[in-house]
């Protein structure tokens, strides 16, 4: 693969994967309906039960909290450009990235109400905001405010693990019956229901995207750090720093994400929300790693064309899974077992690959990020036209 037009192939790869992996998580809560219980293994048998059981925790060893810490490290990444970007034109940083953070925003509550309940775009809306106020402060702001979250993080989920740890050692369980109200309403409820449903409990259902800030915080400015110091230049340099991420993504990431094996949930909101980035920086390096070796397989441009278009192809496949699986669609929630279910993610997963490639063969970019940047330009514009002078530094 080869830079081309001021892109940087490999986080077209990388977005494409993170955008398709991600599904591999929230396809497990189209599948059954909004149970969520169906993302941890604190309920629903252990894993030797049986081959159907065992699929799924496999799955999820690869997805759960994996690519959505890839897609956090990424738009990291991307406000690391647009910085820059700002800083050779001379605009005021952070007003273009705040446009974009806002558009980000609108998009995402779009796609809750219209879509998916479990949408992450709002709480990217947020972060992007409080990260793009920290980088103004300069390279010590990134790294106090990188540890500062870290550590606001680490003690969450310390608190959360020792919570799970006292019902554990007392016999009680995370799970509950709170999921079948989603599965009523996702079996036999009409469109119209279900948004009025996300709607009525939307402080309910965006519990996670709240508490998930500190973390996508510290992943921003990770993926920040490591845009600015050359990680995804296929140069020597990039390979260098890509090679150390190999060592602690996969030497460090693979022991622990492998707890999740131990019986009774024990470690799911440490594997999920602690020891899953770790892996996702392991993503990375061995992503770059293939790409650059097998450059010439057909599944890097599959994979570019995907992350040139993500945020059209992230609601695209949310809303394919809910007409396959919803009441109002084909129906097929709580039938298609672990098997059905993986194979429901992967034939999504090959249409919005032939959609992706049938669409940026007429046009440079996807429906919603043309949107955006129409948008986003006319607010610049309009802005310029105000105040000439409110765009410089």
């Amino acid at each position: 693969m080869s830079e081309s037009k001021g892109r940087i192939p490999l986080l077209d790869v990388l977005r494409g994967f993170a955008i398709m992996g991600t599904l591999g998580t929230n396809i497990w809560m189209f599948a059954h309906l909004g149970n969520v219980d169906y993302l941890f293994t604190y309920a629903h048998n252990e894993w030797w039960a049986s081959i159907d059981v065992l699929i799924r925790y496999i799955v999820l060893f690869f997805v759960n909290g994996k690519l959505l810490g890839l897609l956090t490290i990424l738009f990291g990444a991307g406000l690391a450009l647009q910085y820059d970007k700002a800083l050779r034109t001379n605009k005021r940083w952070p007003w273009p990235y705040l446009v974009t953070a806002g558009f980000l925003m609108l998009e995402g509550f779009l796609n809750y109400t219209l879509v998916m309940e479990y949408d992450i775009l709002m709480s990217y809306a947020l972060t992007a905001v409080l990260v793009a106020w920290i980088v103004k402060g300069g390279e010590r702001a990134v790294k106090v405010g990188m540890w500062f979250a870290g550590s606001i993080h680490l003690m969450l989920i310390a608190l959360l693990f020792l919570y799970s740890l006292g019902l554990y050692v007392n016999g009680g369980s995370l799970a509950s019956d709170g999921a079948q109200m989603t599965e009523v309403i996702y079996r036999s409820g009409t469109w119209l229901e279900q948004l009025e449903f996300r709607l009525q409990y939307f402080a309910f259902f965006r519990t996670e995207a709240i508490l998930v800030l500190p973390l996508n915080t510290f992943l921003f400015l990770v993926g920040f750090r490591l845009m600015r110091a050359g990680a995804f230049h296929p140069d020597e340099r990039g390979r260098l720093i890509r090679r150390r991420m190999l060592r602690i993504g996969l030497g460090l990431g693979i022991p622990l994400n492998l707890l999740l094996f131990v019986p009774g949930g024990l470690f799911d909101f440490p594997l999920r929300y602690l020891f899953a980035p770790i892996l996702s920086i392991g993503y990375i390096a061995v992503l770059a790693r293939l790409s650059e070796r097998f450059d010439r397989l057909a599944i890097w441009p599959m994979l570019g064309r995907v992350g040139k278009m993500a945020l059209s192809c992230y609601v695209l496949q949310n809303l394919l899974a809910s007409v396959v699986f919803y009441g109002w669609g084909l129906g097929l929630g709580g039938t298609t077992g672990s098997a059905g279910t993986v194979a429901a993610w992967l034939l999504i997963c090959a249409m919005l690959v032939i959609f992706a490639k049938l669409w940026l063969g007429v046009f440079k970019l996807g429906p919603m990020e043309a949107v955006r940047k129409s948008v986003v330009g006319l607010i610049d514009r309009e802005k310029k036209k105000q105040d000439p002078n409110s765009l410089s530094t």
